[in-house]
């Protein structure tokens, strides 16, 4: 069994993506030291100083929204931070997996350590013992609304209070309560001031875009490796791995470099190679900036001030925080890219199952006519670029009225976290598709001929999981194997010429 690191939080940009990551997939922990928690009872005690009097602060001695207006009497701010989340966690299943409610709470808690917030040291240390013992609050996947995330938030603060609701081992919802008591923890109220702050920011759609981004980087590492074995398996030119070609572009450079290093020098077939040979590089290319973009919008995710009101200056301030524009920008071109890049894999599927491009059997067939090969495996990969097509669309607008006509102009976080994730699942799904086949032409006619030692390594564990034989079979059960492989960082690093780029800030 492998050891659990723990990492000690002694600044809060100590938590960064990567073990916002870590912590999402529970692969390390996290403590936070004396000298942090210290910084926030400093912070924290000026919150409370600064709440002193009769000064109208949103949220905390007022309503919210539409009822800003109104002023709470004493009675009613003590109870004010709990019932902030009764009325508003409205939604229902499907969740959030548990991995990206594990990362929103990681993230949460991330942006609770900026003095901006005047959490408390105890709210900030709960959270961190809600990850370590895995008590997981379920949060509507989807129907957030306008206001930013405060209908999920509202969900993930119940859990937090013992009304809400948690994920158990099979990710469906139960009772807070008793789950809390298992793991030895106590519902927790929130403070004066916490409730509002617990509300605000985007922890939501920043968890999931961390996920997403490396889960990105994944796929392009295992894209070029397929790619460079279909292009082995149908003696396709070199000339589009030209290094020349990607002068001026790091990211192209850096894909021919590694396409060619697994190509290898086997033979060619044919002057030119298929299109969709020729322009997956561009792709790549393309997914990858768009990655490296939404890593950039993460970072100042975690380091902006996304309270409102924050208190800054001994003042408390209505910001933006919740709009989240540039992280739904930046996932929305991820998600894109990587459509674009799943289209672009099932034209390299149709022509891998071409006997004109690849000299081999029709559609990959062992009895052409009497068995399909991967006649359906083809299908199932355009069906899922053809769904994929429908969340390739900006989730940056929406302005409406809503609460008696409150304004609300603002971008769309969690569709555009579903977008992008969708896009993941669904180019992982297409390349599942043109691994399979790959390995199928591969037992018709052999492995592929010249590719570097990283592409038979990696062919060989697939074929290690699979049924011997070209026969026709239920294929969808060797798909999920395959997109087990996948998930679990199947050739994660055989294209060298990546590393650099594909490890980068985990």
């Amino acid at each position: 069994m492998t050891a659990i690191a723990v990492h000690a939080i002694r600044r809060a940009e100590d938590l960064g993506p990567a073990l916002i990551d870590g912590l999402a997939r529970g692969t390390c922990r996290v403590t936070l030291a004396p000298e942090l928690l210290a910084g926030l009872a400093v912070s924290r005690a000026e919150t409370l100083a600064d709440l002193a009097g009769d000064q109208p602060v949103y949220g905390v001695n007022t309503g919210m929204g539409a009822l800003a207006d109104v002023r709470l009497d004493a009675a009613a701010r003590d109870r004010h931070q709990n019932t902030l989340m009764a009325g508003r966690a409205v939604g229902s299943a499907p969740w959030l997996r548990r991995t990206q409610a594990r990362a929103m709470l990681a993230v949460r808690l991330r942006t609770l350590l900026h003095p901006a917030a005047g959490a408390s040291p105890e709210l900030c240390r709960f959270l961190a013992d809600l990850l370590d013992a895995d008590v997981v609050p379920a949060v509507p996947a989807g129907g957030s609304g306008a206001a930013g995330e405060i209908i999920p938030l509202a969900h993930l603060g119940a859990a937090v209070l013992g009304s809400g609701q948690v994920l158990d081992a099979r990710g469906e919802a139960v009772d807070a309560g008793p789950a809390l008591a298992a793991a030895g923890l106590g519902p927790r109220s929130f403070a004066a001031k916490e409730g509002v702050a617990f509300l605000e920011g985007v922890p939501g759609l920043t968890g999931c875009a961390v996920l997403a981004g490396r889960d990105a980087r994944l796929l392009v590492a295992q894209v070029v490796v397929v790619f460079s074995a279909a292009q082995a398996l149908v003696h396709a030119s070199r000339d589009p791995l030209h290094p020349a070609l990607g002068h001026g572009d790091d990211e192209l450079l850096a894909v021919l470099a590694a396409s060619r290093e697994l190509r290898g020098d086997g033979p060619v077939r044919a002057l030119q190679a298929p299109v969709s040979f020729r322009v997956t590089a561009p792709a790549l290319a393309v997914v990858m900036r768009a990655v490296d973009g939404l890593d950039a919008a993460v970072r100042r995710a975690l380091t902006g001030v996304t309270d409102s009101p924050a208190h800054v200056d001994g003042r408390f301030i209505g910001t933006a925080g919740f709009a989240g524009t540039d992280l739904t920008a930046a996932a929305g071109a991820l998600t894109t890219a990587l459509v674009h890049l799943g289209e672009v894999g099932t034209a390299r599927l149709h022509r891998l199952l071409d006997d004109r491009i690849t000299g081999l059997p029709r559609q990959l067939s062992d009895a052409p006519g009497l068995h399909a090969g991967m006649a359906a495996v083809h299908k199932r990969a355009v069906g899922v670029a053809h769904r994929l097509r429908r969340f390739a669309v900006p989730a940056l607008v929406g302005a409406m009225e809503t609460s008696t006509g409150q304004e609300d102009v603002q971008s769309f976080g969690f569709e555009a976290a579903e977008c992008l994730t969708v896009a993941v699942d669904g180019l992982r799904d297409i390349l599942a598709c043109e691994l399979l086949a790959v390995h199928q032409a591969g037992v018709l006619g052999g492995p592929p001929a010249g590719v570097a030692e990283a592409v038979t390594t990696a062919l060989g564990q697939v074929a290690g999981i699979l049924p011997a034989g070209a026969g026709d079979r239920p294929f969808g059960r060797d798909l999920d194997k395959i997109i087990e492989l996948l998930t679990a960082g199947w050739a994660r690093n055989a294209p060298s010429a990546l590393a650099p780029w594909s490890s980068h800030a985990r």
